[in-house]
């Protein structure tokens, strides 16, 4: 075998040859670097969020057919293609070529935002189309399954697919033979067909339809490669590792005999039926649906809990990959299928140069025992998976933070056989996964149980023997000790529960039914397919035809977006001779640098420098934020895991990581460490001032009160999880050291004046620039700016570009999230709910360095009240110093926390009126003229408007009796109904951060270019400016042109953030194009049939100029802290969003079966882009409060940086069904066209579903007797909502002495 083979393969219909690969090289980059083939995008690098699938096609010479799967580019060798097809995005259309349709419906039904999870989710669906060109709606979730979008929380996506579906409009699930669309089956009365709503953003009829005759054919050659024979084995080779393609078994065998340590790499996710170990998951899919269509249900009790786990495991990019055999040798502790293969006594075909040989997959197999292994030298074949028997059962559990795509926190496989009908057990056999190093087996404990009746006792038994067999130390990594105890019996309650049914149906006499209460156990939670609605009002019918206000105007970049042709950060083409910086953080949380060493990484190939903080300077000028940067990279002393401590710069990105590991620093620990909130108000750890906010009297009003409680609550952080991670590339120009700086961030002016100061030269000489940002969501402010300003310093030391991209997991390290908070409140209030005083603490998790996290603080005093009138109120707040990275800006800036605090005060307050909460929210809301306890004055018409509004649409009162019904026969089932209101202000505290500018230029052939000071993150910024700028000069959409933000055409702006970027920069855009209008009033006048070129033209002939500057002032805004009064905010956004859940009381799962959301959005300037901004907000809030969890170990490492350990809400988590109706706009304001800003208010309506939660786990504490107050803290996670309904499974397992043991991670 000799090296040096060449490698062939087909990207997008063209032949790609290499010669010289390196078998570390994945796909994605080489599409990226190589190809220069940018739409596939780098989102994780772990295959967990599916921004870089890509469509595979092979051929099959002995089937003759071509299979096409969708797979993640970042974990694809590119050895492994050989003979193989690759299709990306810029394969299936382009803006130059033709647009396909799912490229075109993607855009128009609105389905992309910021755009960079785009290309992905069309590559998805374009395969699924390749293989099912009518989809049904099962088959669209499941291919959506692995693609993660953090903008439009799904629905316009599943929108645009379903257009693709034999029947559109319909859910698809015809209970009691009713169609949803013949309505009255949801209580929901037929819309009103009228002149004022809409209830369509794109009209389906104008859609290019999908023809399957023009998709690119698969290249012939590799057809006639794949029916030769001939092939020999391909060998690629580099310094550091060896690709081995063999083409027959006997090479492989021999490869393995003389590398016999080599790993076998099928697909590479970590690198009676006998099933071949290379098929892939999916292709094992796909095979037992098959084989369970044909043969008797008796037969196929294994292959059907086998298609259970198949069904969720990870996403369809990693099924398509992964093999059968790769899954089962890897022995992952938490895989799902080996504890069902090994309780179904499947055996292993084994082969060897030596010969064949058969072992039994068993826990000594799991074990890794080496009696019981493969030899270095065999290879596994196949699988066999024997039939299952008469009186013979099967059964598969798992329960993972998310329901798909989710790594399982415990999973089961149990099987007993009776032999006859007797219910004796004479085999059983339970395996569990994720509560130990590897597969465990419960032996001891099922051989105790053979020759017992399958009954109560038994279960008792078995469940005392196998929490002995199966014990989790208190310490076990993972964590959630308790909940995974009380799971392994949960399981097999179920279990017991399932089978128990199962020989009652096949032997009604003998066996006694289930006691009514269990039968909710075995039903799976509520799932019908997605069905939504949205009602808007249209635009005014006396606008002018051409006027584009008002009208769902598809998002500027939609089709580039679906193109992959919009260029992000990332995406600029390789700049002569650019070097790549990344960053050394500290691994520490609390500790003085002893020395740090370099010389190690210098050495290496390709490196170029490492900068510490002492190359750097010291920053001289305070900014608006970092109060104590003095250092960009730390010296001395570190405060947080993941401090920047060194950047390192080398002529490729490769090189550089690998230059980054070999820098050794040396530390000292320091005492203390401070983790927690608590741990800060012990060592009285705040950064100043304590802010304070005081009305009425509240210590006079405790007095007078019927009852009084105490309550606190507390609330995990979040992740940004922004698609594109921190990406910028700084280009010096040579001359006057002028420099470029291409970043995606929401504060050009920040990053020029920071870089400015680092490199010592006035802000004239940096310009920033940003083209369009892929997701921010307020973590592209601050930590933005150091990073560029040490990437600025590296570029203008060696005079050349330098380009820095975090990973995923640095991304979410370096640059911390939304801040924990702690909130304790007391409360006094009358029987009748009412609430007199409330007296209130506001604690946030700031982390080492103060960032926004004041801000935060007073944020969230001057928003806690939401939508209540409390007439005595004190509230005090305080950021904590602690030894985490700072916590800074994340949509929603301090009120999603602040407004938690209070609405679970208020629902406390219910519970001890044995009131509903909702009846106690109404008591106490604002009543129209009213005033805040900042003394502002404040109208609230449209909010009780939108809760009546939304209490009607939502049929509350009927479908909370039938919630109430469900919850009273269903005991192991429980649903929750919730409805909160939402009193958004928007506002900055400042004048001068209000503060917008724009320029505006027209040329003479009568085109415009616009230029603001916002920041296009997803939001639909630009697209609004240009309908402003069409309206103000009454010119059609296609004549206006907008390229980005830069620095050189608009100075000093304010960050982008705040919902106010659309209102500030449209009135300052309206400023300008009113300024030219007034200027060409004359021309225009002489000449009112001309065109724009006309009138251009003329303009210049008589020297008037065609350019302007358009400013705006800042809404009048301030607020003065010493008396706790001012006038802060401009308007306020109201809402009300009504939510019901299921929850399963012995897993803790819980689905959302439907949200009910009115806004009162003003006069809509674009009703796509304001519904695009109100459920993205709506789903991150959901996440924030249900399944999105931070771990940080004891020592302060962040243990979730990636989406395979941190859940953002996928396809399977948004409600079934989802209404939006925005309240008829009501008054004129001075905003922009009385519009109103919608980008945060929305995420604290995803409390609707904490709430919801909570009514059903309290049902179920009720109907068990548990005495109250229930206390839930957010996130309301899997583990949460098992461990509060509590059981008899929860009482008996064991728990640990606090103290007596370390935990895994400590809860933030």
């Amino acid at each position: 075998m000799e090296g040096g083979a060449e490698l062939l393969f087909y990207v997008n219909g063209r032949k790609v040859t290499e010669k010289n690969v390196d078998p570390e090289t994945m796909l994605l980059p080489y599409l990226r670097k190589k190809l220069r083939l940018t739409g596939t995008k780098y989102g994780c690098g772990g295959g967990g969020c599916g921004a870089c699938t890509v469509m595979i096609s092979r051929y099959n010479p002995i089937t003759k057919k071509i299979r096409h799967y969708p797979a993640n580019a970042c974990l694809t060798p590119i050895c492994s293609l050989y003979g193989a097809a690759v299709t990306t995005v810029e394969g299936i259309g382009s803006t130059k070529t033709r647009i396909h349709p799912v490229q075109e419906r993607i855009a128009k039904c609105h389905g992309t935002q910021c755009g960079f999870c785009t290309p992905g989710m069309v590559m998805s669906l374009y395969t699924l189309l390749r293989n099912h060109p009518e989809p049904t709606l099962t088959q669209l979730n499941d291919a959506l399954g692995g693609n993660l979008c953090r903008c439009t929380g799904y629905r316009p996506i599943i929108n645009a697919c379903k257009t693709f579906c034999k029947t559109s409009g319909c859910c698809q699930s015809k209970e009691n033979g009713v169609c949803c669309l013949d309505q009255g089956i949801n209580g929901l009365p037929e819309f009103e067909e009228g002149n004022e709503t809409s209830l369509k953003l794109f009209s389906e009829e104008e859609f290019l339809p999908l023809d399957p005759t023009q998709e690119l054919i698969f290249p012939p050659e590799l057809m006639t490669m794949a029916e030769k024979k001939t092939q020999k084995t391909r060998i690629f080779g580099s310094d550091r590792m060896t690709w081995i393609s063999p083409v027959t078994l006997k090479e492989l065998l021999e490869a393995k005999v003389k590398y016999p340590q080599a790993p076998v790499v099928m697909g590479n996710t970590s690198v009676g039926l006998t099933l071949g170990a290379a098929v892939s998951l999916a292709e094992v899919k796909d095979i037992l649906a098959n084989v369970t269509r044909k043969l008797p249900e008796e037969k196929t009790q294994m292959y059907h809990a086998l298609l259970k786990h198949l069904e969720t495991l990870a996403g369809p990019q990693i099924r398509n990959m992964a093999s059968l055999g790769g899954h089962i040798v890897s022995r992952h502790p938490d895989s799902d299928l080996n504890p069902l293969l090994a309780v179904g006594n499947c055996t292993l075909n084994l082969l060897s140069k030596e010969g064949r040989r058969q072992i039994p997959l068993n826990e000594q197999f799991l074990r890794k025992c080496p009696s019981a292994d493969l030899k270095p030298e065999e290879i596994l074949i196949s699988v066999n998976i024997p039939y299952s028997r008469k009186w013979e059962f099967v059964s598969a559990f798992r329960q993972a933070q998310r329901q798909q795509n989710a790594l399982a926190i415990v999973n089961s496989g149990m099987r007993v056989c009776f032999g006859k009908g007797d219910g004796i057990i004479r085999e059983l056999s339970i395996a569990y996964g994720g509560v130990g190093p590897t597969t465990i087996l419960a032996n001891n404990s099922c051989q105790k149980l053979i020759g017992r009746p399958w009954n109560e006792e038994m279960l008792d038994a078995a469940c005392r023997l196998i929490l002995d067999e199966v014990s989790l130390p208190g310490s076990a990594p993972g964590g959630r000790v308790e909940f995974k105890r009380t799971l392994i019996v949960s399981f097999l309650f179920k279990f017991y529960l399932e089978v128990s049914q199962i020989l009652k149906g096949m032997d009604p006499v003998h066996y006694p039914s289930l006691a009514s209460k269990n039968e909710s156990a075995l039903e799976d939670l509520h799932s019908r397919h997605y069905w939504s609605t949205l009602k808007y009002q249209n635009a005014d019918p006396k606008q002018l035809s051409q006027d584009p206000v008002g009208h769902p105007i598809m998002h500027l970049s939609g089709i580039k977006h679906a193109t992959g042709e919009a260029v992000y950060c990332d995406d600029m083409p390789v700049v002569d001779r650019e070097l790549f910086l990344t960053f050394v953080t500290s691994s520490r949380a609390h500790a003085k640098i002893v020395s740090i060493d370099v010389s190690a990484a210098l050495s290496l190939p390709g490196v170029v420098d490492i900068l510490t903080g002492e190359h750097l300077p010291s920053i001289t000028t305070t900014f608006d934020f970092l109060t104590d940067a003095d250092q960009l990279l730390s010296t001395d002393e570190v405060s947080c895991v993941g401090q920047l401590v060194c950047a390192v710069i080398a002529d490729s990105e490769v090189q550089a990581r690998r230059a980054a590991q070999q820098v050794k620093i040396v530390y000292q620990d320091l005492e203390p460490v401070i983790l927690t909130i608590e741990e800060a108000i012990q060592n009285k750890s705040f950064f100043e001032p304590e802010r304070k906010l005081e009305y009425g009297n509240v210590d006079e009003a405790f007095k007078v009160v019927d009852q009084i409680l105490e309550g606190e609550i507390h609330m995990g952080g979040q992740e940004h999880f922004y698609m594109e991670t921190q990406s910028m590339l700084v280009v010096p120009k040579g001359e006057d050291r002028e420099i470029d700086v291409y970043v995606s961030a929401q504060f050009p002016k920040y990053i020029q004046d920071i870089t400015a100061s680092v490199l010592k030269v006035s802000a004239n000489k940096v310009m920033c620039h940003v083209k369009r940002v892929g997701g921010a969501f307020g973590g592209k402010v601050t930590k933005t700016g150091v990073l560029a300003a040490i990437t600025a310093f590296a570029a203008n030391k060696h005079g050349r570009p330098v380009r820095c991209i975090l990973e995923r997991g640095e991304d979410i390290l370096i640059t911390g999230g939304r801040h924990p908070y702690l909130g304790k409140y007391k409360a006094g209030f009358m029987n009748d709910g009412r609430i007199l005083a409330l007296d209130m603490e506001h604690y946030n998790n700031a982390g080492a360095f103060l960032d926004e996290s004041l801000f935060v603080i007073e944020m969230g005093l001057l928003k806690l009240e939401n939508a209540y009138k409390f007439p005595n109120l004190r509230c005090r707040g305080w950021a904590c110093r602690t030894n985490l990275p700072s916590n800074t800006a994340l949509r929603g800036f301090g009120f999603p926390q602040a407004g938690l605090i209070t609405e679970a005060c208020i629902t406390e307050v219910a519970a001890k009126c044995g009131l509903p909460p909702e009846k106690v929210r109404m008591i106490n809301m604002y009543k129209e003229i009213d005033q805040t306890p900042y003394k502002q004055e404040i109208n609230t018409k449209n909010l009780t408007q939108c809760w009546k509004e939304c209490m009607a649409t939502s049929s509350y009162t009927l479908r909370k009796a039938a919630v109430e019904k469900f919850n009273s026969e269903n005991y192991w089932k429980k649903k929750g109904l919730a409805m909160v209101p939402l009193k958004y202000p928007i506002g900055l505290g400042s004048v001068a951060a209000g503060q917008a500018a724009a320029l505006v230029h027209i040329y003479l052939d009568g085109s415009v270019l616009v230029t603001h000071g916002g920041i296009e993150m997803g939001q639909g910024v630009h697209t609004k400016m240009i309908q402003v700028a069409s309206r103000e000069l009454r010119m059609p959409l296609s004549s206006i042109h907008l390229r980005g933000t830069s620095t050189e055409t608009i100075p000093n702006t304010n960050p982008s953030g705040g919902s106010v970027v659309a209102d500030l920069n449209g009135l300052a855009v309206k400023d300008a194009c009113q300024t030219l209008l007034k200027r060409l009033k004359p021309i225009i006048s002489k000449n009112p049939k001309g065109t724009w070129k006309d009138w251009a033209q003329a303009a210049f002939n008589e020297s008037i100029s065609l350019s302007a500057t358009g400013y705006f002032r800042g809404y009048e805004s301030n607020i003065n802290w010493e008396t706790g009064e001012g006038h802060p905010f401009e308007y306020f956004v109201y809402g009300a969003a009504c939510s019901e859940v299921e929850i399963d009381c012995l897993t803790g799962a819980h689905k959302n079966i439907r949200t009910d959301i009115v806004m009162d959005v003003g006069y809509s300037i674009n009703p796509a882009l304001d519904v695009g901004q109100i459920e993205g907000a709506f789903i991150q809030g959901m996440g924030l409060y249900t399944i999105e969890e931070l771990n940080y170990s004891p020592q302060g490492v962040l243990y979730t940086r990636g989406p395979n350990q941190y859940k953002i809400p996928a396809i399977c988590d948004i409600p079934m069904e989802l209404h939006i109706s925005f309240l008829p706009p009501s008054e004129n304001s001075n905003t922009l066209y009385s519009s109103k800003g919608l980008g945060e208010s929305g995420i604290f309506l995803g409390c609707s579903v904490f709430f919801a939660i909570h009514d059903a786990i309290r049902a179920a504490r009720q109907e068990r007797g548990l005495p109250g107050p229930l206390r839930l803290n957010s996130p309301l996670t899997p583990e949460k909502i098992r461990m509060a309904c509590e059981d008899k499974f929860t009482k008996m397992i064991p728990r640990d002495e606090p103290g007596s043991y370390v935990p895994w991670s400590v809860p933030i």
